[in-house]
């Protein structure tokens, strides 16, 4: 069976410490069921919420068989009815915390059958030719379509190994792009926080779960 990884972000969004409170109470309880569900689970990052416990945001990497299909009931809005922990006196009884699904940004890594690799001559201002000798050395990395060229060495060896340092750093920025964007894609989430239409409803100090 297929097994795939999802990064889950559970998120208070801009609301009030009260949402903060939900999101350290949920995680454990979503970690449990998930659990359950033969899906492996891990912490990976957390922002810490006003009070001790509570939680503003906290990123969960999933990974298993049919992921994306067994998390699917966890994704949207959750809705928490109770009396606030931090304000008792407050009429407000709805507390709200989104939990969304990214895919999980990976690093490049190259096999050595992904590159094509050409020797050429060194050229000088131009296209002149400098010399005589194939010293030059492109580097293509088909998958991605990434092409580098190292020329300014005589040694059409350390010329090889200049194109491959490029190349890795190159495919290093697209990963640091990818994560970036797979960042502000997960901020825009904490800061788009969606109250109604809930996909689970807990109520109550026992977090009885009314309808998921």
């Amino acid at each position: 069976m297929h097994t795939s990884t999802l990064w889950l972000q559970i998120s208070a969004g801009r609301c009030p410490a009260e949402c903060e409170w939900v999101v350290g109470r949920l995680v454990p309880i979503l970690i449990r069921d998930l659990t359950a569900r033969e899906l492996n689970v891990e912490e990976l990052d957390r922002i810490p919420g006003t009070h001790s416990g509570d939680a503003r945001s906290v990123l969960v990497r999933v990974s298993g068989p049919e992921v994306t299909a067994r998390v699917a009931d966890w994704l949207g809005t959750v809705q928490w009815i109770g009396t606030s922990p931090y304000r008792p006196q407050h009429q407000r009884k709805n507390w709200f915390v989104s939990v969304a699904a990214f895919n999980e940004p990976t690093a490049e890594h190259w096999d050595e059958r992904d590159l094509s690799i050409e020797t050429l001559r060194a050229s000088g201002p131009g296209g002149q030719h400098v010399n005589r000798t194939e010293s030059a050395v492109r580097v293509t990395h088909r998958p991605s379509g990434l092409s580098v060229l190292a020329q300014e060495e005589r040694s059409q060896h350390l010329n090889r190994r200049l194109a491959l340092a490029r190349l890795a750093a190159l495919l290093a920025d697209r990963a640091a792009a990818h994560a970036r964007h797979a960042e502000d894609t997960r901020w825009r989430q904490h800061t788009q926080l969606e109250r109604g239409n809930a996909v689970r409803v807990y109520r109550g100090a026992d977090w009885t779960c009314v309808t998921h």
